[in-house]
């Protein structure tokens, strides 16, 4: 059974391991995740199961997204998102999923909003080598030509320019679990996550 499960990033640490070997680890809270709709092939022409993720005051939410949840008995949650299955039959309404699933060794993917850097330059946002730095040269990081002339007569769409780096839907794959603790939905991934600190995470197990 493929496992999905939602959660925050809280921060990055170290360990050691019992060969004295210093391990770059991310800290992840997991969970606990609550089935809110299951999909069938019959129902909606595929599998998947939605979960839901931290919950909030029911004010916070419209009456539709709150009808949505009542549905399922959940309570009012923040984030739900959507993950595809080979068989729904084995999950269940109301179903609460946490990182007991998961177990030292497996290895994860880990999906998340990569770190917003602002509006970028040329040499930071696509790697363009600079100009000269010597005495006389005006042009050091500049874009240079940005097309021909006449013909075509524009610059192409797609052409690579400064403008907003980061905040882009990114995801990490083969991440090694190196520990868990289950009372406190704790999790420990080898290398690091996408995302700041508090921001939210997809796991997917391999």
């Amino acid at each position: 059974m493929s496992i999905n499960l939602l959660g925050t990033k809280i921060g990055m640490t170290q360990v050691f391991t019992e060969n004295g070997a210093c391990v770059p680890v991310t800290v992840l809270k997991v969970g606990p995740c609550i089935i809110t709709q299951i999909k069938t092939m019959y129902s909606d022409g595929y599998n998947a199961i939605q979960l839901g993720y931290a919950q909030i005051s029911s004010h916070l939410l419209t009456k539709p997204q709150l009808g949505h949840l009542n549905k399922s008995n959940a309570p009012a949650l923040k984030y739900l998102k959507e993950y595809h299955t080979k068989d729904s039959s084995q999950f269940h309404l109301g179903q609460i999923m946490t990182v007991d699933q998961i177990k030292v060794g497996d290895t994860l993917n880990i999906q998340g909003r990569s770190i917003g850097k602002g509006f970028s330059g040329y040499q930071k946002r696509h790697h363009f080598s600079r100009g000269p730095m010597s005495h006389g040269c005006k042009n050091h990081r500049q874009p240079g030509s940005i097309g021909a002339g006449t013909t075509p007569g524009r610059v192409f769409p797609g052409k690579k320019m400064a403008g907003r780096l980061g905040t882009s839907t990114t995801t990490i794959k083969n991440l090694l679990v190196i520990d868990i603790n289950i009372e406190q939905n704790v999790l420990l991934v080898k290398g690091s996550v996408p995302g700041k600190p508090g921001a939210v995470i997809s796991i997917q197990s391999t």
